[in-house]
């Protein structure tokens, strides 16, 4: 795995995600390799690098999508994470999660506070 896209995504996840990344990333090792390089490769070496928006947009429209979605509970909390990781206040993250209650509902938005609580 020594490619430009994995080198570079892997770069990004440990600047956004850090170690909660990596857990990601290490636990599917002995199920699913190839999807472990494709989250590095995709997500973070080819759409979290591109110009256009900075990594904390990029963060807050994650949590908005993951919150929405409903049922990512364990990506959420690390999105969540990695929110705070590149900049997001406290403060602004909750408002993120106040603001899904009026676009996904109530019930994600409770559940996404609670993760993020």
């Amino acid at each position: 795995m020594s490619n430009s896209r994995f080198t570079l995504g892997l770069e990004q996840l440990s600047k956004i995600d850090g170690e909660a990344g990596h857990n990601v990333i290490e636990s599917l090792q002995d199920i699913c390799p190839d999807l472990a390089r494709f989250t590095i490769e995709y997500p973070f070496g080819d759409i979290y690098t591109r110009p256009g928006l900075d990594v904390k947009s990029r963060e807050i429209a994650t949590v908005a999508a993951l919150t929405a979605l409903g049922n990512c509970k364990p990506q959420l909390k690390v999105h969540l994470s990695a929110a705070l990781n590149v900049g997001c206040s406290a403060e602004e993250i909750k408002e993120v999660l106040l603001q899904m209650s009026v676009y996904a509902g109530f019930p994600a938005a409770l559940n996404a506070m609670f993760a993020f609580k």
